[in-house]
């Protein structure tokens, strides 16, 4: 982490739900941001409060996460000093408004620390699902002894498969670096990127269309956004090899889930969903009980020992921000319709 110069310590608070602060700042932190900041004692989870209005009005930063409510005309009317957010999560979008931007408040994000997970989940998810782990442990937990391991179909394994990125993004970038050492043939499809860019990560630039009909397994990191959602179509879960995978570790919406679900309970295709939309799926949902599928509860992101690296990247854009050395990490209006 960067070392604070010394100098006028800012006055900041942490905004978030106060079970945010207290799993992802442990006293660590917590101690170690109060060592950078003129920390207030109270987190903000109501900016409504006459107690909220009381500390907004003298802050300069807000160190935010989950649960931290919108900071719009009216929350920065009462926070005149307010001129910088630094979130300790990914995404910004629920909090980080177009007053925030009109004032000028500098953003900076944890994004970057949050792909590590979701990238570690995903590399997991495409070898296990390549190698057919789930199925293998399920049918010889049944069986109880050994089937014959020289029949295995050839569609078993990961040597050569093809896996397809959808969306170049910080955590589709990172699950491409975690892929490289792999015997792997790796697609993207990201309209942003050309085939330079793609040469230089590493990848092949293909279609759409081409990206789910060439692949053994797709994994989708691209941003909900209102472009995106549906954008995994029936078309596109339709034209998917038999056997494939599809890994969703984005945002349910994003895909055709009753597409999904029809292709999943006909045998057609496997996928791993870390996310569903709804975010908890009803009890009666027949993808609960389909053999094909592995549901996991938006587990991917930064959990357990995981959040230290949200407040250790935190803290290190708190310090760079205090000595003006400016944030590594910015969030910048005119890439916010490209983010997560």
């Amino acid at each position: 982490m960067t070392e604070p110069t010394p100098g006028p310590r800012p006055r900041a608070a942490l905004a978030m739900s106060h079970d945010v602060a207290s799993a992802v700042l442990d006293p660590e932190s917590r101690a170690a941001l109060d060592a950078l900041c003129d920390l207030a004692p109270t987190v903000l989870e109501d900016f409504t409060t006459p107690a909220a209005r009381a500390v907004l009005a003298d802050r300069e930063l807000l160190v935010t996460g989950w649960g931290c409510p919108p900071l719009d005309d009216d929350v920065l009317r009462a926070a005149p000093r307010l001129r910088a957010v630094v979130h300790t999560a990914g995404s910004v979008r629920g909090h980080v408004t177009d007053a925030c931007w009109d004032r000028g408040v500098e953003v900076s994000s944890a994004a970057a620390a949050n792909a590590v997970p979701v990238a570690e989940y995903t590399l997991a998810m495409i070898l296990l699902t390549g190698k057919r782990v789930l199925e293998s442990a399920r049918a010889y937990r049944a069986a109880r002894t050994r089937a014959d391991w020289l029949h295995t179909p050839r569609t078993v394994g990961n040597h050569r498969r093809t896996v397809g990125i959808l969306s170049a993004s910080l955590i589709g970038r990172r699950v491409i670096d975690l892929l490289r050492p792999h015997d792997l043939d790796v697609l993207l499809h990201d309209p942003y990127v050309d085939d330079a860019e793609a040469a230089r990560l590493g990848v092949r630039a293909v279609g759409l269309t081409e990206l789910f009909r060439l692949s053994d397994t797709v994994s989708v990191h691209t941003p909900l956004l209102p472009e995106t959602r549906g954008l995994v179509s029936r078309e596109l879960i339709g034209s998917m090899r038999p056997g494939a995978v599809l890994v969703n570790t984005a945002r349910g919406a994003v895909l055709d889930q009753d597409a999904l679900t029809d292709a999943a309970l006909a045998g057609r295709i496997r996928a791993v969903l870390d996310v569903t939309d709804p975010e908890v799926l009803p009890p009666d949902h027949p993808l609960w009980d389909c053999d094909h599928v592995l549901l996991t509860p938006h587990l991917a992101g930064s959990q357990g020992n995981e959040w230290r690296r949200l407040a250790d990247t935190a803290l290190s854009e708190v310090a760079r921000w205090a000595s003006g050395e400016g944030f590594l990490h910015p969030v910048r209006r005119e890439r916010l319709a490209f983010l997560a």
